[in-house]
């Protein structure tokens, strides 16, 4: 079992930066993060390898977010830079044994952008 625990979220203005953290409890291959904004469902942002090597991004936040990791620390990083509003939710950490299959979810961070 691996518990993950966000933290970084919080109100930032447009154009502003945040930079998300999700910690484990223990060894993962692929870590993701997903976001869920009020009334809609949960989408997928971004995710990596266990190498780093290898990176996938939503259309949304191509060129904004950029995801990194520290396997030392069991730590992944989501960067987001040039927050718009259509980014407010909460973003969630996952981990899995692929990185289209995650078994493991953190609780969540909030994420705000005014205009």
């Amino acid at each position: 079992q691996v518990q993950l625990v966000e933290s970084g979220g919080g109100l930032v203005q447009a154009g502003g930066s945040l930079r998300l953290s999700c910690g484990a409890s223990g060894r993962t291959y692929a870590m993701g993060w997903f976001r869920q904004a009020p009334g809609k469902e949960r989408e997928f942002v971004s995710a990596i390898n266990w190498s780093g090597g290898y990176t996938r991004y939503a259309d949304s936040v191509k060129g904004r977010f950029t995801i990194s990791r520290d396997n030392a620390k069991n730590t992944v990083y989501l960067q987001m830079n040039s927050l718009k509003p259509e980014d407010t939710a909460v973003y969630y950490c996952a981990a899995g044994t692929a990185l289209s299959s995650y078994n493991y979810w953190g609780q969540g961070t909030q994420v705000t952008v005014s205009s």
